[in-house]
């Protein structure tokens, strides 16, 4: 059986692979698709509106125990690219 992880948006448990690891760069919010990146990660659901919920509540830093302002850019271009197939 596969892994829950808890989406950091809407709080709802689910199976590893129907959620979006998110990873820190710097300070850019990084998609990790295989969830093989190193580091701390967080999990969100890959739809526009758990992506919308965490970042306007701002809890990949808290989730990724980072500080300021983190772009997530990356993030929406890879979410309008999942969007799109």
């Amino acid at each position: 059986m596969d892994s829950l992880r808890t989406c950091v948006a809407c709080r709802r448990r689910a199976a590893r692979d129907e959620l979006l690891r998110v990873v820190l760069s710097g300070h850019r919010l990084i998609p990790d698709d295989r969830a093989a990146l190193p580091g701390r990660g967080a999990w969100v659901h890959p739809t526009p509106k758990c992506l919308k919920q965490a970042v306007s509540r701002g809890v990949f830093a808290r989730a990724l125990r980072a500080s300021g302002r983190l772009d997530a850019g990356p993030l929406e271009n890879r979410l309008e690219t999942l969007m799109d197939n």
